[in-house]
């Protein structure tokens, strides 16, 4: 009857200007669908190429190499028999488009452009890209010469159109397309298209991926149809960490499920589907009906070929099924864990190094190394080849197998406490502890001898000697004594990354990782060039609260019993002098702010886009039952000043893992300025005005009351 068709979608670890291992995956993601039975294979956004290329889709290189991977995707035999459709970028015309390329037996049917571009946060597509603006309209597109020499075609459709197979007809949106208020599933749906696609190239952010989920599934709950979804997986060469979940839905549910963190780098999810229930499905929904009828119909491509068999009734379809979504914690434990774990593969370096303060931030850093490790282990005991060469290749042994997470971690981590007269007993004692049990190579060190040479010079040059308040300097004498111990802790750091292994008669060099979480960052609350200033952060874009939650999460699931000290324990930089040996500095009391506080303006900042009036107006509803208007107008101003004074160290913030909407990240994602008049006379003047309105209107409530 021809009714039963097989698809199949993928997840794939590509890795920008990786023409070659692109091409290696799109071949296995294409074999694994065809042993499968599919006869449609969809691919992520732009993975000949890799998503993340930036300014490099504005070279021709960029462009001749896609087109020379899709003349071998063409010409191969792999590719035969099944309908594959890859994305890439394409100039037509002279502009350059995101496109999606779609074949069959060496024939190239449509090239499909984008029409929905992503530009914003994270994303600037429109800087390299045009959308096509020309809906439901194809003009000719003449193919370079490398690819008529394998199709034998000299043009082929481009634009707006859908595929008509001989039992079905397919729809594509990319990626965007699919948030789009009025995406291209709608109209596309109500014109008979039954099979809607998307290749996408979606980065993980907490809690973000049930709204994906939501967005498929509802794309055909009130419409029908069957919505398929590739993504991109891992680091391909920057800050975002595209968490795969690929997926299969119809009607409205999820039939299939791709994992949203894994170290395997090809995932294909395949799903056998019943068309009759899409038809069934919208035979009774009469509101569709009744728009289908009046809608402009699309161009269709005819493709004599079917997705389905003509004696298919026997043959068993996929039954809807229950999306499991992870928690924070977990999603922490697993993202930057596997994050990592592509950076330090691909940048074939030796492990990390991880200045271990004894603290929550540096702890929460060393269990996602060892998070890590244990993804390494389980994956290399699943069968996963490519992590086991992975692993060898890292370690310098080619008989090497990680099997205990705690082994693994002694050979890629090492850990290192640096001490100064200012730190306590409890701190080096947690960090030594920490390392003991997840089973990192630890090393104390004291940098007193080197903060007292910097002193030294400075003193011998100048003739004074600063000092700490607590023995009678100044605010400045006390902030830069803290700054010449923190950064002395940098340049160790690197220092001891570059040599440690050479002293262990070790091959290679270890990658710093810095521990500022995203609070601490937006406040402004750290060093410039001190231990903040790494290679890469696995923690710089998640919050002080969350980490505290994966904290008691690795209590419970690393059974890593040190943590509990570290969690009870106040934040501290223990830069200051101690009293009586006992730390008397912390955090929150040298920010002026908590870090629950914190994390409240970094998302009316940033998400609800307010600015220090507007952050007035909302937090005087939120905090009516804990301050009053003026504690109100005091809190945000201090923000506010902080903030800006300190937004300068943005500029310098170490690559991070994205994984909050509300980063300071300067280099793409939370563009401002970073030289403010850190008065705002007039915002501030306005929130004054405002406090005072408010004080006037509560006294005459007052009086009233006592009337």
């Amino acid at each position: 009857m021809g009714r039963a068709v097989t698809v199949a979608t993928c997840a794939l670890n590509q890795w920008a200007l990786d023409f070659e291992g692109n091409l290696e995956r799109i071949f296995r993601s294409i074999d694994i669908a065809k042993s499968q039975g599919a006869r449609y294979r969809l691919g992520p956004e732009l993975e000949i190429c890799g998503y993340g290329c930036s300014d490099h889709y504005y070279e021709s290189d960029t462009l001749l190499h896609s087109f020379q991977v899709l003349a071998k995707l063409l010409e191969s035999p792999a590719t035969q028999d099944i309908i594959c459709d890859v994305g890439m970028p394409v100039l037509h015309r002279n502009v350059r488009y995101n496109c999606r390329v779609i074949f069959l037996n060496k024939k190239i049917l449509l090239i499909r452009p984008k029409i929905s571009l992503a530009n914003a946060g994270n994303y600037r597509e429109l800087r390299w890209f045009t959308p096509w603006n020309k809906a439901r309209h194809v003009e000719e597109y003449f193919l370079p010469r490398i690819i008529q020499e394998v199709t034998g075609q000299e043009t082929v459709p481009f634009g707006d159109a859908v595929l008509a197979t001989k039992d079905t007809c397919l729809g594509a949106e990319i990626c965007e397309e699919l948030w789009a208020p009025n995406s291209p599933h709608i109209e596309m749906g109500l014109d008979g298209v039954e099979i809607f696609t998307n290749s996408s190239g979606s980065h993980h952010v907490l809690r973000k991926a049930h709204t994906r989920v939501d967005l498929v599934n509802s794309a055909t709950a009130k419409n029908g149809g069957i919505y398929i979804l590739a993504n991109q997986k891992g680091c391909d060469g920057d800050r975002l960490y595209y968490d795969g979940c690929a997926m299969i839905s119809m009607n409205g549910e999820t039939v299939a499920q791709g994992s949203q963190f894994s170290l395997d780098d090809v995932e294909v999810l395949v799903a056998t589907l019943d068309l009759e229930d899409v038809r069934s499905y919208r035979a009774e929904i009469s509101s569709r009906n009744l728009a289908a009828s009046k809608v402009d119909p699309y161009p269709r491509v005819k493709v004599n070929f079917a997705l389905s068999c003509s004696d298919d009734v026997a043959v068993p379809t996929c039954m809807p099924i229950q999306w499991r979504h992870h928690s924070p914690e977990e999603e922490i434990s697993l993202g930057p864990a596997c994050w990592l774990w592509d950076y330090l593969r691909r940048s074939k370096q030796a492990g990390f190094l991880l200045p271990l303060s004894g603290g929550i931030d540096s702890s929460a850093t060393a269990c996602i190394v060892y998070s890590m490790c244990h993804q390494v282990c389980l994956a290399v005991k699943d069968g996963n080849a490519d992590v086991l060469a992975d692993a060898r290749k890292i370690v310098n042994d080619e008989t090497y197998v990680p099997e205990d997470p705690r082994e693994f971690c002694k050979r890629i981590f090492t850990t290192c406490y640096m001490a100064s007269e200012n730190s306590s007993q409890d701190t080096c004692n947690r960090a030594k502890l920490l390392a003991e049990q997840i089973g990192s190579y630890h090393i104390n060190l004291n940098i007193d001898t080197a903060v007292k040479a910097i002193v030294g010079i400075f003193s011998m040059v100048t003739g004074r000697t600063p000092r700490f308040c607590v023995y009678g300097g100044s605010s400045r004498e006390n902030l830069a004594l803290q700054n010449v111990q923190a950064r002395v802790r940098m340049v160790l750091a690197y220092l001891f990354a570059q040599l440690t292994l050479w002293t262990r008669g070790m091959p290679g060099g270890l990658l710093v990782l810095g521990s500022a979480n995203v609070d601490e960052s937006l406040r402004g609350y750290l060093t410039k060039y001190d231990c903040s200033s790494a290679d890469i952060n696995p923690i710089g874009g998640i919050s002080k609260t969350d980490l505290k939650n994966f904290i008691q999460y690795c209590i419970e699931n690393f059974q890593l019993t040190a943590l509990r000290s570290i969690m009870s324990a106040p934040p501290t930089a223990e830069l200051e002098p101690l009293v009586d040996g006992q730390v008397a500095q912390t955090d929150e009391a040298d920010m002026g702010m908590t870090y629950a506080e914190l994390s409240i303006y970094g998302k009316l900042r940033k998400i609800a886009k307010a600015g220090p009036y507007s952050m007035f107006c909302k937090l005087i509803n939120m905090w009516k039952e804990i301050c009053t208007p003026r504690e109100v107008a005091s809190k945000v101003k201090h923000f506010f000043r902080m903030y800006s004074v300190n937004r300068h160290k943005m500029t310098t913030l170490t690559p991070s893992y994205h994984a909050e909407n509300y980063s300071p990240d300067d280099n793409r994602f939370d563009l401002r300025p970073f030289l403010y008049n850190t008065t705002w006379s007039w915002q501030f003047r306005c929130i004054d005005k405002q406090v005072s309105k408010l004080e006037r209107k509560e006294g005459i409530s007052l009086v009233e009351d006592m009337d």
